[in-house]
């Protein structure tokens, strides 16, 4: 049978990426033998740290009415978004960067109040998303709102969310280092055993782990942290080859 080569090995990884359900072998010690077919199956693994280049920041503004004050209620979220909007130009975030959604309507259900004749309540609210690559401003944006609230606004921030745009290239980079490290680990398994090893026989790509550093979560399902700027990438790989 002819030998498969290393370049050969990666090439059929990347083309095959596109393709290979997202199964997951995230225990980088895995292995498998199988003295029947006389194969060796194990996981290889890789890693990188990078650094997020995209930051999405969501807050949100609202004001409790009732229902005869829903005319007044809209007109007051109408002056609190132009103050959201000065706040965020103020400080030089650009219309492109700023998404703030339509006033939504929600029912407040109370019932303590029921039967007591009060009137009914509502919440109107709006969401404004701010999506960025300039990180170190958001970051300190997201810290500074007190501004807005100091005008009257009823305004909550979230936590500033990291990410990373070159992931799908970071994947296929780290592919060659993940398939090096298992044909690493059978060779130190076979050896042990008074073999070698021989041909490919199948590769499989697990799921991308994307986790905070030296973080040892990782998910079936794969993983995508966004609480941190730094971040580490782990991609795994499941092979087959035959022992000889």
């Amino acid at each position: 049978m002819e030998k498969v080569g290393m370049g050969g090995i990666v090439s059929a990884l990347v083309l095959g990426i596109f393709f290979i359900v997202g199964i997951s072998w995230v225990n980088n010690t895995w292995l498998e033998v199988k003295a029947s077919d006389n194969s060796l199956s194990v996981t290889g693994s890789a890693k990188k740290t990078v650094t997020s280049d995209i930051v999405k920041w969501n807050s949100s503004f609202s004001r409790k009415v009732t229902e005869e004050g829903l005319k007044t209620g809209y007109a007051t979220m109408k002056n609190d978004e132009a103050i959201v909007l000065k706040f965020l130009k103020g400080n030089k975030i650009e219309d492109s960067e700023i998404t703030i959604s339509p006033v939504s309507l929600q029912k407040e259900y109370n019932y303590s109040k029921e039967g007591t004749g009060l009137p009914q309540e509502y919440t109107l609210m709006q969401t404004v998303l701010v999506q960025s690559t300039d990180i170190n401003k958001i970051k300190d944006l997201s810290k500074s709102a007190q501004w807005v609230i100091d005008q009257g606004v009823i305004f909550s921030s979230g936590s500033p969310e990291y990410y990373y745009s070159k992931l799908p290239d970071t994947r296929v980079e780290l592919l060659p280092e993940a398939m090096k490290d298992a044909q690493k680990r059978a060779e130190s398994i076979a050896e042990t055993t008074g073999k070698k090893v021989g041909t490919l026989k199948a590769a499989s790509v697990g799921v991308v782990q994307v986790s905070q550093p030296n973080s040892v979560d990782v998910s079936d399902y794969g993983n995508y942290d966004v609480s941190t700027v730094d971040k580490e990438v782990m991609v795994t790989v499941k092979a087959s080859f035959t022992l000889k």
